[in-house]
């Protein structure tokens, strides 16, 4: 059995258009949940914990030579 590659090259570009793609895929499931299987609800709650993985791995920016207030 082949293993994984642990060592990803993926650019800011590449992550976002991931989490576009992502957010739509969870969009579409979204909106057919009352017909969809449990497969499909597996799968987008699958999706829904990868789009936090994703959110939590992000940097925010916040100004370091001032108070931040957020909001």
């Amino acid at each position: 059995m082949p293993q994984y590659n642990d060592m990803f090259e993926l650019s800011v570009a590449d992550m976002e258009l991931i989490e576009t793609a992502l957010q739509t895929t969870r969009d579409t499931l979204s909106e057919a949940l009352p017909a969809a299987g449990s497969s499909e609800e597996e799968t987008l709650r699958r999706i829904h914990e990868l789009l936090g993985r994703l959110h939590n791995q992000k940097i925010f920016y916040y100004p370091k030579d001032k108070v931040y207030v957020s909001g």
